[in-house]
């Protein structure tokens, strides 16, 4: 005798369906009320799940004696994903026109899944990325055992398992008052694997894993002109698993921060101090470049340096990385200055340097004092650097009379 009919009431057939009329009925029901359809997506998966339980004879078995508290304690509520078992009956990937399950456009189940990439970061010197370089890297990963073929044991010890029927995971139901909820765990009879194989069966070599651990060392070329956040991929190199296509290693490039070179894109940016002498009167100086070349850079007599002054130096920055085609050093001049001149050099400097901007003339009728300036103490200098003082009153520069 059926103790429970609401499977049964679901699909709209009668408890004693054939399984031609299940079939038939749950076709009917889920082409209306598939999501891509504009249907109820939560309907449609109880349907399917109706469906699922009825069509295997031994769940089905008992369900008619004990209802769903029978299949809770069998661990039978578990099953096939709906999108799954749509595929299955109908074909495709369980979407319409192409879409995913619930019309999202979703990646297709079709073919094998994949392992994860596995990604490493590499840290590389500007000189690295300038001049190119190989480097090596060893990494561990796991492949397919050798001795059983990724199989886990012996020729046929390997069984699904019964309890999730392969999935690694069980749908729980447990009530509370007259709320019902349905729970997704980790299957305990396989641990989540899907699988059990005997222990007297398993694999000596990788003890039933089907898969061991494996050193490798892989070659990483860095290209001249490589940016930091640049990948470097590796086809297939990442974790074996049966069954499984195979991911990749990705290694992603870091560019370390340079001491005297700052990178903008294929150009570089150096900074060099002249004293005043070289900035007015010209000179040289040197720039040891990241190939260890040094380039000698003349300053003509006559041209006047200004501080903050950017010169470009043509070919000489970062190589681009398809071509290898040099891009431009830019230089930025800061001038030094003396902190004291020899009074006797003065009249020298008044003939060398333009003249003085002559001072502006006052008429007698307004009061004229000569003031000093004075060094500002670092203690006054940060005070008045502070925002937060900039409503007080005191001057901001000393003066007194003499």
């Amino acid at each position: 005798m059926v103790r429970e009919t609401k499977f049964y009431d679901l699909l709209e057939v009668s408890p004693n369906a054939s399984e031609s009329d299940l079939k038939k009925a749950y076709r009917k029901k889920a082409l209306r009320l598939h999501p891509d359809k504009g249907g109820d997506p939560e309907l449609f998966k109880e349907v399917t799940h109706a469906y699922e339980i009825l069509s295997d004879a031994e769940k089905r078995s008992i369900y008619d004696t004990r209802g769903e508290a029978g299949l809770n304690e069998a661990g039978g509520m578990g099953g096939m994903d709906a999108q799954d078992l749509f595929s299955q009956l109908f074909g495709g990937g369980g979407g319409f026109g192409g879409g995913g399950f619930f019309g999202g456009g979703g990646p297709s189940r079709q073919g094998p899944r994949r392992t994860k990439d596995l990604m490493h970061r590499i840290n590389v010197t500007l000189e690295d990325l300038y001049k190119g370089k190989t480097t090596k890297l060893a990494l561990t990963r796991n492949v397919l055992c050798g001795k059983c073929k990724g199989k886990g044991g012996k020729e046929g010890a390997v069984k699904t398992c019964h309890s999730c029927n392969g999935r690694g995971i069980k749908m729980t139901i447990r009530q509370m008052g007259p709320m019902i909820q349905q729970m997704q765990t980790t299957c305990d009879e396989c641990s989540g694997q899907g699988e059990t194989i005997n222990a007297k069966d398993r694999c000596n070599q990788c003890k039933g894993k089907k898969v061991v651990s494996d050193k490798k060392v892989l070659e990483v070329h860095i290209d001249k002109g490589m940016k930091g956040g640049q990948t470097i991929t590796f086809r297939g190199e990442a974790d074996q698993s049966p069954g499984q296509e195979t991911g990749d290693v990705i290694i992603v490039i870091e560019e370390k921060p340079h001491d005297r070179f700052k990178r903008q894109e294929n150009d570089l940016v150096f900074e060099q101090e002249i004293d005043l002498l070289t900035a007015l009167a010209g000179g040289e100086f040197s720039i040891r470049h990241l190939d260890e070349r040094v380039l000698m850079v003349k300053l003509d007599p006559g041209e006047v340096i200004k501080h903050g002054d950017l010169k470009v130096i043509h070919g000489q920055g970062m190589p681009s990385q398809r071509h290898h085609e040099p891009g431009d050093l830019y230089v930025k001049l800061g001038v030094s200055f003396p902190d004291t001149i020899p009074l006797g050099s003065i009249p020298l400097l008044e003939r060398a340097l333009p003249s003085r901007k002559p001072m502006e003339q006052h008429d007698g009728n307004v009061l004229v004092e000569e003031v000093h300036l004075y060094d500002v103490d670092n203690t006054r200098r940060e005070m008045r650097d502070d925002p937060m003082d900039e409503d007080e009153a005191e001057p901001r520069v000393h003066c007194a009379n003499q």
